[in-house]
C-alpha cells in the first residue's frame, strides 16, 4: 500500500509539474515574442506619451493593441497589474518535490552507479542537491562578473554555455545516465526560476514602487530583467528535452552520453534563437539548419556500438550444451559430440537461458507484484516473468541490458556473461 500511495504522489506531482511548466514556458515564450515583435509607434500621440513600442494582433475572435513603456507610463499604476512569477515557482517546487520523491529518496537505485563512483545514497543525494545550488551560484556569478550592466551579453552567453556543458560532463562522470541528464536539466531549470525569484520580480517591484511614488526607476532593473528573461528562453527547449529524456535510454546510456547531451542542448538553443529573431523580423534559416546538423552529429555519436563480445558466452554455455549432448553407450565419443555442439554455444542461446537471467536479475522489479522495495508496479509496465512480454520487448530489453543501464545501478549484479546471453538471443531472432 505504501508503494501504491507513493506512485499516486508521483503521478499527481508530475501532473502538477507539467501543468505549471506549460503555463510558465508558454507565458515566457509569449512575452519574448511580444517584446521582440514591438514596432516604434508612428502616430505623434503615442510618441508623446512615451510609448517605446507597440504591437497589433488578432486572436480568439478579437483584436489587440499592446504597448510598452520603459519607465514612465502616462497613467496611474494600480494593484491589478499582472505579475508573472507563481507559475515559475510552482514549476520548480513541484519539480524538486518530484525529484526528492523519486531520486533523492531512492538514491542508491536511481542516482548511484558503482561503475562510475562508489557512493552511499546519502552522499549521492547531497552531491545532486549541491549541483542545483552550485549551478545557480556559478551562473549568477558569471552574470555579475561578465555583464553587470548588460553590455557584454555575447561573451556571457559563451561562458554560460561552457558552464552548462561542464555540468553535463561532471554529472555524467558521477551519476547514472538518466540521473545525469535530469540533474543537468534541473541545474538549468533552477537557474531559470532563481532568475525570476532573485532578479526579475524584485527589479520589477522596485520599478513599480518608484513609479507609484513619483521617483525615476533605475533603468538597470529593466535591463537586467530583460537579460535574465532572455537567458530563460534559451534554456527552455534544452530543459524540456532533458526532463523527458528518461524515455530514451539510447541517449543517456551511451559511453559518450555527455556529448550527446551537450549537442542536444546546443541544438535547442540554436533553434530557439531562430524563433527569437523571427519575432524581431529576421529569419535566419541558417540557425535551424545548424541546429539540425548538431542533432545529426548527436545521432552519429550515439550510433549503436558493436555487439558484445561472444567468447564469454561460449565459455559459459559450452559445458552445459556438451553435458546435454553427452553420448549414450555406443554413440559418438564425447570429444566429437562436444566439438559438434560448440557452434550452438555461440549462436543457439534459447529462451530458457534468457528466462533464467530475467528471474535472477530483473523480475524483482519487473513483476506483476515487485518484491524490490520502492516499486508498486513493474517499471514501464514490463512484466518480465511473462514469456510473451519478454519476446514482444526483446529489442528494447536488449538495448537496456547491453548498454548496462539496466538493472539500475546493477543492484542485482548482472554479469557480462548474462548480458551476452540476452544479446545473442535477440541477435538470433529471439527464438
Amino acid at each position: 500500500m505504501e508503494n501504491y500511495l507513493l506512485d499516486w504522489a508521483n503521478l499527481l506531482l508530475r501532473w502538477l509539474h507539467v501543468i505549471a511548466a506549460i503555463s510558465w514556458i508558454g507565458e515566457s515564450i509569449y512575452f519574448v515574442m511580444l517584446d521582440n515583435g514591438l514596432h516604434k509607434p508612428k502616430d505623434e500621440a503615442s510618441i508623446k506619451r512615451g510609448v517605446f513600442g507597440e504591437m497589433f494582433a488578432v486572436h480568439g475572435g478579437g483584436f489587440y493593441h499592446s504597448q510598452k513603456y520603459l519607465t514612465n507610463p502616462p497613467f496611474e499604476l494600480n494593484e491589478d497589474v499582472h505579475w508573472s512569477y507563481w507559475k515559475s515557482y510552482t514549476t520548480w517546487l513541484s519539480g524538486f518535490a518530484l525529484f526528492a520523491l523519486m531520486y533523492l529518496a531512492n538514491a542508491s537505485i536511481y542516482l548511484v552507479d558503482p561503475a562510475k563512483m562508489e557512493l552511499s545514497g546519502a552522499a549521492a543525494s547531497a552531491i545532486a542537491v549541491g549541483f542545483l545550488v552550485g549551478g545557480w551560484i556559478v551562473y549568477d556569478g558569471l552574470c555579475r562578473l561578465i555583464s553587470p550592466t548588460m553590455n557584454r551579453d555575447g561573451l556571457l552567453s559563451i561562458a554560460v554555455a561552457v558552464m552548462v556543458i561542464g555540468v553535463a560532463y561532471a554529472t555524467s562522470l558521477i551519476f547514472q545516465g538518466r540521473a545525469a541528464f535530469l540533474i543537468t536539466g534541473a541545474v538549468m531549470a533552477t537557474s531559470m526560476s532563481a532568475n525570476v525569484f532573485f532578479w526579475i520580480i524584485p527589479g520589477q517591484r522596485r520599478m513599480f514602487n518608484d513609479i507609484k511614488a513619483g521617483r525615476t526607476p533605475n533603468p538597470l532593473d529593466g535591463k537586467r530583467g530583460k537579460q535574465r528573461s532572455v537567458h530563460n528562453t534559451y534554456f527552455t527547449l534544452p530543459v524540456v528535452f532533458l526532463m523527458i529524456s528518461n524515455h530514451y535510454a539510447f541517449t543517456y546510456s551511451h559511453e559518450y552520453a555527455w556529448v550527446i547531451m551537450a549537442l542536444i542542448i546546443v541544438s535547442g538553443a540554436l533553434i530557439r534563437q531562430f524563433f527569437v529573431l523571427m519575432h524581431a523580423g529576421k529569419k535566419l534559416y541558417a540557425l535551424p539548419a545548424a541546429g539540425t546538423a548538431v542533432i545529426v552529429a548527436a545521432l552519429f555519436v550515439g550510433a549503436p556500438q558493436q555487439a558484445l563480445e561472444q567468447p564469454a558466452v561460449a565459455q559459459t554455455a559450452a559445458p552445459a550444451v556438451a553435458e546435454a549432448s553427452a553420448p549414450a553407450a555406443g554413440e559418438a565419443s564425447a570429444p566429437a559430440a562436444a566439438t559438434a555442439a560448440a557452434p550452438a554455444a555461440t549462436a543457439g542461446v534459447n529462451y530458457a537461458q534468457v528466462h533464467e537471467v530475467m528471474e535472477k536479475r530483473c523480475v524483482a522489479c519487473h513483476a506483476a507484484k515487485p518484491t524490490q522495495p520502492g516499486f508498486a508496479a513493474a517499471p514501464a509496465g514490463l512484466v518480465l516473468d511473462q514469456e510473451s512480454v519478454v519476446r514482444a520487448n526483446a529489442a528494447r530489453i536488449n538495448t537496456a541490458v547491453k548498454s548496462k543501464y539496466m538493472p539500475l545501478g546493477n543492484m542485482t549484479q548482472m554479469t557480462d556473461e548474462e548480458r551476452v546471453i540476452v544479446d545473442q538471443w535477440v541477435s538470433a531472432g529471439a527464438k
